[in-house]
């Protein structure tokens, strides 16, 4: 049988597509000092591999699982917005234009291996006129948000077309994973849907 595995994670997002795919998981919730400056690649594998190992070290047995997801405009990481302010200077930059959206996946196992990989979505935001960033602001959605916007949620009206893997954008490249981890899906003892 398969390590339980750990979600190293605070996002709802990523606990629901795990539990979507019926995949067994606790939760691991570790405090670490993200990077958002370099080449968007690296920065987000380097922010899943500090989750993991920080993860790892309070945890001890087990797979451990950790995923960062960045929004990236002209080779600039976005991050979270601290405030509505920022939320919205991040909106209008985003609007009429293509961004992209990248994930670092880290899945260390508890013999010590470390494996990553990452994923790329490139999102297409309808121009956005001021109207929109104020009902999409004031709905506060954007807070703890990758680029200030929650494509599974109101921020979908704000999404004109997406290129690559949808679930990346929510936050869990479920492509990647399933390619790097394709054991996740194959959990022993787990009761077959009704």
């Amino acid at each position: 049988m398969a390590a339980p595995l750990v979600l190293a994670s605070r996002s709802p997002q990523r606990r629901a597509i795990l539990d979507q795919l019926d995949i067994e998981f606790t939760v691991s919730e570790p405090e670490v000092e993200e990077e958002h400056r370099g080449e968007p690649r690296q920065v987000v594998v380097e922010n899943a591999l500090r989750k993991a190992r920080a993860a790892a070290g309070a945890q001890g047995e087990g797979r451990i699982l950790a995923v960062d997801t960045e929004v990236v405009l002209d080779g600039r990481v976005f991050g979270k917005a601290e405030d509505a302010s920022a939320a919205e200077l991040m909106l209008r930059r985003l609007s009429g234009r293509t961004h992209e959206v990248w994930s670092g996946i880290a899945l260390l196992s508890g013999a010590g291996e470390e494996r990553t990989s990452s994923a790329l979505t490139r999102v297409r935001f309808r121009r956005l006129e001021e109207p929109d960033l104020a009902w999409y602001v004031a709905s506060g959605e954007w807070r703890e948000r990758a680029g200030a916007y929650a494509i599974q949620g109101r921020g979908a009206a704000l999404v004109e077309a997406i290129e690559g893997d949808f679930w990346n954008v929510v936050g869990l490249p479920v492509a990647e994973l399933t390619r790097l981890a394709p054991d996740l899906l194959r959990q022993p003892g787990r009761d077959p849907a009704p």
